[in-house]
């Protein structure tokens, strides 16, 4: 990383950690929709469109998908779902 890249990071840093908790607790919040809404398109994107229902529990196995107990109980509600 060059020394240009390590100042930024560290402004970066230091601007977050003068956030109040509420304002970092918003932006983790605001990133994780915005994540959770780019996933959604692509699935949209490759299987055409879904039941919100089935796009929702799409959206959350590719999140959570990777642990063996929430993958587990997305596919119980997945085999549920319309669409």
């Amino acid at each position: 990383m060059s020394s240009a890249q390590n100042h930024a990071e560290a402004r970066f840093r230091e601007a977050q950690d003068a956030l109040p908790v509420h304002e970092r607790v918003a932006r983790a919040a605001a990133m994780f929709a915005w994540a959770r809404g780019l996933i959604s398109r692509e699935i949209l994107s490759q299987a055409g469109p879904l039941p919100a229902e089935r796009l929702k529990w799409e959206t959350a196995m590719r999140l959570y998908g990777s642990d063996p107990a929430a993958r587990k109980l997305i596919q119980r509600m997945l085999d549920h779902a319309s669409g």
